[in-house]
């Protein structure tokens, strides 16, 4: 016999799950588990954390996993303890208490799309503030009872892992969720089978598993492309969070957008608003267009005007490079199909995406987002500001400060970024319907008026749990990837409670400038080493993974951290998620952030740390510029003193040297023989009772509410009465006008007085008259005057003021203008006309105009 030299092939390895089956008195615990209400609620993350806590903490409190893996001796110890069982009972009591109690139903409903949501450390579906601020919006609107879904992906890698090598490489570990052990259940279709979601691609299908999140009372479906229908090519679409070249980009965009709608029509969920959180989700608009032309029968305009009155576009982004674009080729490769569909032109399509109309400018997200929706904000006031200055090329001819681009900033849902202490403690204080409304600045109001002793207290008992935290948790990380044992033990033992801690954690982007602290590093040694008032700084963050610089600013601070100096003083933590994240936030005493100003769309730890008692010390930037008040925190100028970023940078560091030297330190460290010192705590009261209310969740979501559902709801409902009778006259007015435009004409020279042709004085009166040909189109042609007044040698909007109409001969109007002068200065005038119907929601609805 001739012996073979290969006579077996490679195993064919397949997963099956083993999960305890519960008995019956702990059956509720795998209800709890799948629901996220548990990530809010401190009650029942406790429970969890007491039926096992060194498994809670090695699966990354995890309650599905925990249930998973937990010893049959361990399930026989807790049905014998009978206050266990007892405490199982409450919790799942008031979970299908909350659970019962119905949506709202005078609220517009609500459908919410992102790329990312950050709900809980167990789903690693985020990345950084977006996801997290999309997981706290969607945990809002099930504690408000708002009837809204959610959209987005389930990532089979989701963001990396952090690990740090001795000498401070970041090295990032994509790790498989095992979509078993998630807090999550597929969804089942009709058949009992997991629904499976056909999304028709060019020249093919792709195919989506779909899951749900169960988020207190609301869903969240998530889909997930990693199945075997799909090829090899587009398995992967949901592999990473922002991974891949920008063709996999284009593919989940699509996905996320016309896939996420077409998986609501499947489920007959029809909202009353589309809320599209960032640009990645534009595409949504494109297939609810879509919709409204091959289901209702609508013109592709008509169906724009129901699309645009019943979308919002909120954007993170403050500067153009943030924002996607797309090549037309490669754009046209996925899209090709549409305009045929809508009735359109490619170019018209593509003009949609492009600030610049029949130019070769790429396909811009942002730009269709902008138009295919009513309405656009920024994430603060600051961030509005910089936004409509940054789509001011959209609408050309207006001035930023004539943008309809609004803002809301941010907040934070308080129920999850609360440490249980402080959340038992306001419910003592403030009273136990606290909670519904906590975005009420009186409701806070009693903590002025609270003993300093008990907010001393509660500082140090938490900053005690963050050092036992970080002694637990990372002194074992540290030996393992950071070598020398001594040196590791040296830091741990010398993390000090008495020391002022001062934490910085976040995304290490260059702009963040988490190297302001180190420009001068002798400064910076007699800070950290004076015996009589301790100070710890305590860093914490991801770079992404091809940002260089983000990466050697982690490997600077960690040499730093290294020397004699330094050591135990600066401390780096790795693998910045959502655990250490809260941790820290609870337990240092100084939150600081040094952003490039205006570059900090937000940010929201900062507003966390207000929920905690921490103080924040901060660039005047994001959230900071409103939130600020004198005696609740420490402000960085926002004025830019030099054009070089790098002479900037110095400025600033000095400054936060100084501010700490003889401002911040003495303050904490001016200490009663009480142990404390009462002029800190004064400040932490003022910021807990001034700052914090305004950045909870719940206020942010009543202005969404306010300022853009609600108005928007009302305004779509009278466009679609009647078989859609208001939005087919919109479009019938807009078609006229602009068929008319070109013969709109001034007719004669204007005629000015006197005061608007020489220098006058403030008090003076000015006049003039127009005649305007309107081409037909009669009063719905209007005329004002634009006034720019020069400041600091530059023209700034000042106002703009209109006409009125004095005689009427066929097409030709007079329009006169009277105004009296109430500002001095030196000013520029222009005349504007612009067509103007009052069903229209704002003048950039229809951005006709020209100068005359």
């Amino acid at each position: 016999m001739k012996l073979q030299t290969k006579n077996t092939n490679s195993p064919v390895w397949r997963t099956i799950t083993v999960k305890n089956d519960l008995p019956g008195k702990l059956s509720k615990l795998d209800e709890l588990s799948k629901n996220l209400w548990w990530a809010w609620n401190s009650e029942a993350k406790l429970l969890f954390h007491d039926l096992d806590p060194d498994l809670w903490r090695t699966t990354g409190q995890n309650p599905v996993m925990l249930l998973y893996r937990i010893s049959h001796d361990r399930i026989n110890q807790i049905l014998a303890d009978d206050s266990m069982l007892r405490r199982v009972d409450d919790v799942y009591d008031k979970f299908k208490e909350y659970i019962n109690t119905p949506m709202r139903d005078d609220l517009p409903s609500v459908s919410y799309f992102s790329m990312e949501y950050g709900l809980c450390n167990a789903l690693k579906i985020y990345s950084g503030g977006l996801g997290i601020l999309a997981g706290d919006y969607i945990k809002e609107a099930s504690d408000r009872r708002v009837n809204m879904t959610a959209i987005g992906f389930l990532y089979r890698y989701g963001y990396f892992t952090q690990t740090l090598t001795a000498e401070g490489q970041q090295i990032a570990n994509y790790e498989p969720q095992n979509f078993n052990q998630l807090p999550i259940e597929p969804l089942l279709d009709e058949n009992g089978h997991q629904f499976v979601l056909s999304v028709p691609y060019p020249g093919r299908t792709i195919f989506a598993n779909v899951w749900q999140v169960n988020v207190g009372r609301m869903k969240l479906f998530l889909l997930d492309t990693d199945l075997d229908l799909n090829s090899e090519y587009d398995r992967p679409i949901t592999h990473k969070l922002y991974g891949g070249d920008w063709e996999n980009r284009i593919k989940q965009e699509y996905l996320l957008g016309i896939g996420g709608v077409m998986l609501l029509k499947r489920l007959g969920i029809k909202h009353d608003i589309y809320h599209c959180n960032e640009g990645h989700a534009a595409l949504l608009n494109l297939q609810r267009l879509v919709d409204f032309v091959q289901d209702e029968g609508l013109k592709f305009d008509e169906a724009l005007e129901i699309v645009r009155a019943t979308s919002l576009y909120t954007v993170h982004t403050p500067v153009p490079a943030g924002h996607d674009y797309f090549d037309e080729g490669l754009f046209g490769k996925y899209m090709g199909e549409f305009p045929e569909k809508l009735g359109i032109t490619w170019d018209e399509l593509m003009n949609m995406g492009r600030e610049n109309p029949n130019s070769n400018e790429k396909f811009s997200m942002s730009v269709f987002a902008l138009n295919t929706t009513q309405e656009s904000n920024g994430v603060s006031w600051l961030h509005g500001e910089v936004s409509r200055k940054m789509f001011q090329g959209v609408w050309k001819g207006y001035a930023p400060e004539e943008s309809h681009v609004g803002y809301v900033t941010n907040g934070v849902h308080m129920p999850t970024w609360a440490a249980s202490e402080w959340k038992s403690y306001y419910a003592r204080t403030f009273g136990s319907d606290f909670f519904e409304h906590q975005e009420d600045e009186a409701a806070w109001a009693p903590i002025l008026n609270v003993p300093d002793r008990e907010i001393w207290d509660m500082r140090m008992r938490l900053k005690n749990k963050f050092i036992d935290f970080v002694k637990r948790d990372f002194t074992e990380s540290w030996l393992n990837n950071q070598g020398d044992p001594t040196r590791i033990m040296s830091i741990v033992e010398k993390i000090n409670p008495n020391a002022l801690l001062i934490g910085f954690a976040r995304r290490f982007a260059t702009y963040k400038r988490a190297y302001l602290l180190f420009n001068d590093l002798d400064r910076l040694s007699r800070i950290v080493n004076n015996e009589k008032y301790p100070v710890q700084f305590i860093y914490a963050g991801k770079a992404h993974p091809a940002d260089g610089a983000g990466q050697d600013l982690i490997k600077r601070i960690i040499e730093i951290s290294k020397m004699p100096q330094f050591l135990g003083k600066i401390i780096f933590l790795e693998n910045y998620d959502m655990i250490v994240s809260k941790r820290l936030l609870t337990g240092v005493d100084i939150w600081l952030n040094t952003p490039t100003r205006p570059l900090e769309a937000s940010g929201t730890s900062g507003e966390k740390a207000e929920m905690n008692g921490l103080l924040n010390f901060s660039v005047l930037d994001g959230w900071w510029y409103e939130g600020y008040r004198k005696g609740a925190g420490w402000a960085l100028t926002s004025r830019r003193n030099y054009k070089d970023q790098g002479q900037q940078d110095k400025l600033d560091s000095a400054t936060i040297y100084s501010m700490l030297e003889n401002e911040i330190i003495p303050l904490y460290f001016n200490k009663t023989s009480d142990g404390y010192s009462p002029a800190w705590i004064q400040y932490i009261k003022n910021s807990i009772a001034h700052i914090a209310p305004n950045y909870t969740m719940s206020r942010m979501m009543r202005d969404y509410f306010v300022r853009f559902y609600k108005p928007e709801a009302e305004r779509a409902a009278r466009l679609k009465d009647n078989n859609y009778a208001l939005a087919r006259d919109i479009v019938r007015w807009k078609e006229n006008v602009a068929a008319r435009w070109n013969d709109v004409r001034l007719e004669g020279d204007i005629q000015m007085s006197d005061t608007l042709l020489n220098a006058i004085s403030d008090a003076k009166e000015i006049e003039a008259v127009l005649r305007v040909n309107t081409a037909g189109l009669g009063r719905d042609i209007k005329v004002e005057l634009v006034a720019y007044q020069e400041v600091d040698g530059e023209p700034k909007f000042h106002k703009r003021i209109p006409t009125e109409v004095i005689a009427e001969e066929g097409d030709v109007l007079t329009y006169k203008l009277q105004y009296k002068m109430s500002s001095a200065g030196m000013f520029r005038f222009a005349f504007r006309i612009y067509p103007w119907n009052d069903n229209l929601p704002h003048r950039q609805d229809f951005a006709y105009m020209k100068w005359v």
